[in-house]
């Protein structure tokens, strides 16, 4: 399983329900990414997609307690009915795209994380990505330095160490 997000110099990651940054690129790596893939999400990441509908050409899965339904989404309500769900699915191929709870509760799930890390820090913000500890993590690769919108960034590939 692996994790992807966008983080600004402090490690935000959200204010009120939105991304912190509009960056073209990074949403073309995003796309990239996560397309014909399953990706796992919260509640309120799913309502934040532009009418609460879920992203296209992709396996959407919402881990909530407050569990309903939504077309071409799967809800589960834990983390072992998440595995289960999960069960036929080849984990290289399942993203965690938040929140923050949801990148907490499944990151000692993952063996990859992919940040995109924006030179940049956020005037608000009320949602972390979880600390990637030494001891646990190594940054396996990091793209160049690019600028997309008025932001610099790079792509940082993180693995779990064994």
């Amino acid at each position: 399983m692996k994790a992807i997000a966008a983080v600004d110099k402090n490690r935000n990651i959200g204010n009120k329900g939105d991304l912190l940054f509009s960056i073209p690129e990074d949403m073309k790596h995003f796309r990239a990414q996560t397309l014909n893939k399953t990706v796992v999400m919260g509640r309120k990441t799913l309502d934040s997609f532009p009418g609460g509908k879920p992203l296209p050409k992709r396996r959407n899965i919402v881990l909530s307690h407050s569990v309903k339904s939504a077309d071409s989404v799967e809800f589960v309500s834990s983390t072992d009915e998440l595995m289960k769900v999960l069960a036929d699915t080849d984990t290289d191929d399942v993203y965690v795209i938040g929140g923050e709870s949801v990148y907490t509760l499944l990151l000692p799930y993952c063996d990859t994380v992919i940040l995109t890390e924006v030179d940049a820090e956020a005037q608000e913000a009320d949602k972390k990505f979880p600390e990637l500890s030494t001891d646990e993590w190594t940054l396996a690769e990091q793209s160049d330095e690019t600028e997309s919108n008025g932001y610099r960034f790079r792509i940082c590939t993180y693995k779990r160490i064994s």
